[in-house]
């Protein structure tokens, strides 16, 4: 279906029309349309272009408003503005008409997508986000980049962009040549069932790590066995390569089970991390050199910037490689984006970031463009987020001062949940399975919207209490609104059925409602050109705030306007419900149907 043009963009047509109309000279002036307390928009655009003309605001509005058919009328047959009024120096207060909103809706109903288009301009994201690291535990530090990639992912996909997903995993580096070389010293740390579970898999890595750090730390011996291995390792040996596999396929086992308590799917082949890129380092750092975009100091192969210097005044470079021939991470994320640009074809580089490593990913990104792998057709963004805070405003530890685990977080988050729902069982004659499945849909969800509400640049708190609330800004009041919806949508009786009535007056939360719903298409661009989910979020809880006001002050199934009054108020709940499923989806939250 061919996309359905928004009330706002309707109204800002006919505004450009009247405009053209009563100033031909002024053609291209913009209308500058807005949402207005004062009517339903407000253009501002005259007072500049009377500036211009050097006339009166108030005259030029005046002669555009002349121009406009305004319902009824016989000059627009689907009048799309109710009223109209110069205000102050020469804004122009527009009302939409009744039947407009209600129209353009149906129109937005009768597509599966909700009238949202599919982007002319689509191109190719590859997005690097979800990175943790081989070996390791997930902690709460990893909660973010997974949860804002999952959901830039579903949008992009979502307006029509080709998305190519990368996990860049911590999967090469010193530490392996002890882990391998205790393997092989120890060979059955790791036997397991084939079958295991994530937390099996963590637990045969945890005890192999620590055993593993304290023969390093106490064997001189170990420790220059395992840097042989280190060795061994960069150089392909067969056997050292076969374990380090098993450690990367063990943490995947983990990673894996991770990723779906957060519901958030994983697919081996997007997961490609330091090691994939090993066999470009020496061709990257040769090309920068030779290039001269990097230069040899004192033995490493460094690029120098103006803008960045240290505390002592000093520029401090971006070391690709170190004088005793090691490679540092940024010939790795420099490989990446070589990769990333000439064999995935990529148009933009999205990276799901913690900001702490903002100056890092500027000097990657500068010496991408020095060299030509980025330039105006293939640009790179660092989506940088900020930190994970407990209530009491410092970075979120345990009691004891230890980095929170994730999957910790993730059950006492589905517990908390699934005592909500369990209050609230009786009433729905939940099962216990039904009771723990919401629960965990609920609780999730909830830390999703925690997150993802939350501007990504920003600090957040994470309060478990707050954020499985049914008052608030939460998605606990999202998924109720939804699921109020659903339960009067099973109430409705065969007679009843949601049928929009164009012809129908509307209420001013009907309205209200309405004319928030049709924002949608807008919100989900905006969204998706800026990569801030949290400007959806915002949309639903307002979505959802507004349904409350219109499910308190007009009845559906019992409206006193006779069968078509309840068509047309069953047509908006579906509507909304249909919004809310549909914009909770993009955010990876589930909407249970009974809550």
């Amino acid at each position: 279906m061919a996309s359905v043009p928004s009330l706002a963009a309707s109204v800002h047509q006919r505004i450009a029309n009247a405009l053209t109309a009563a100033l031909p000279e002024a053609a291209s002036a913009d209308p500058l349309l807005r949402r207005s307390d004062r009517a339903d928009f407000q253009a501002n655009g005259l007072l500049a272009l009377a500036k211009q003309l050097k006339g009166n605001p108030r005259e030029l509005a005046a002669k555009v408003v002349e121009r406009l058919p305004v319902a009824p009328s016989s000059a627009d047959p689907d009048p799309v503005i109710a009223d109209i009024k110069v205000s102050g120096p020469g804004f122009l207060n527009i009302t939409v008409a009744d039947s407009a909103i209600t129209a353009t809706l149906a129109a937005r109903a009768a597509d599966d997508r909700l009238g949202v288009p599919l982007a002319a301009d689509a191109g190719t994201t590859v997005i690097d986000y979800a990175q943790p690291n081989v070996a390791k535990e997930m902690h709460v530090g990893h909660l973010r980049s997974a949860v804002i990639g999952d959901a830039v992912v579903r949008i992009l996909e979502f307006t029509g962009e080709k998305v190519v997903r990368r996990h860049h995993i911590g999967d090469w580096g010193t530490q392996f040549g002890m882990l391998i070389q205790y393997l092989i010293e120890h060979p059955h740390e790791l036997d397991h069932r084939d079958a295991a579970s994530g937390e099996e898999a963590m637990s045969n890595l945890n005890r192999l790590y620590k055993a593993a750090r304290g023969l390093f730390d106490s064997d001189s011996e170990f420790k220059e066995r395992s840097r042989r291995r280190v060795v061994d390792l960069q150089a392909g040996d067969e056997e050292t390569i076969a374990l380090w596999r098993k450690f990367v396929d063990e943490s995947k086992i983990y990673f894996y089970s991770v990723f779906d308590k957060l519901d958030i799917e994983i697919h081996d082949p997007d997961v490609v991390g330091e090691s994939g890129y090993n066999d470009m380092l020496a061709e990257t750092c040769r090309l920068l050199e030779e290039s001269g975009v990097a230069v040899r100091s004192e033995g490493a192969l460094c690029v120098f910037f103006d803008d960045v210097k240290g505390p002592d005044g000093n520029p401090v470079p971006l070391i690709v490689q170190k004088s005793d021939g090691g490679f540092g991470y940024a010939a790795t994320d420099l490989s990446a984006i070589r990769d990333r640009v000439q064999n995935l074809q990529a148009d933009t580089l999205l990276y799901v970031v913690d900001a702490r490593q903002s100056l890092h990913f500027k000097m990657v990104f500068e010496t991408a463009r020095r060299i030509g792998w980025l330039n105006e057709k293939t640009h790179a963004v660092q989506l940088a987020f900020g930190t994970v805070l407990g209530k009491d405003g410092k970075p979120f530890k345990t009691r004891e001062g230890e980095t929170v685990r994730l999957e910790d977080l993730l059950d006492e988050a589905t517990e908390r949940a699934a005592a909500v729902v369990r209050e609230k069982s009786e009433k729905l004659g939940l099962t216990e399975q039904e009771i723990l499945e919401r629960g965990g849909q609920v609780g999730i969800g909830a830390v999703k919207y925690a997150d993802l509400s939350t501007s990504a640049s920003r600090d957040y708190k994470f309060d478990l209490d707050q954020m499985v609330s049914l008052n608030g800004d939460t998605s606990v009041y999202l998924q109720y609104a939804y699921a109020r919806i659903q339960s009067i949508l099973r109430r409705a009786d065969e007679t009843q059925a949601p049928v929009p009535h164009p012809e129908l007056p509307l209420a001013p939360a009907e309205r209200a409602l309405g004319l928030h719903a049709d924002q949608f298409a807008e919100t989900l661009a905006e969204v998706s050109a800026s990569y801030e989910p949290h400007k959806l979020a915002a949309y639903l809880y307002q979505l959802a705030s507004l349904f409350t006001t219109f499910y308190d002050q007009c009845p559906v199934l019992k409206a006193k306007g006779g069968p078509a009054e309840v068509e047309n108020r069953l047509f908006l709940c579906d509507l909304t419900a249909r919004t809310l499923r549909q914009g909770m989806s993009l955010l990876g939250i589930r909407t249970p149907e009974r809550l």
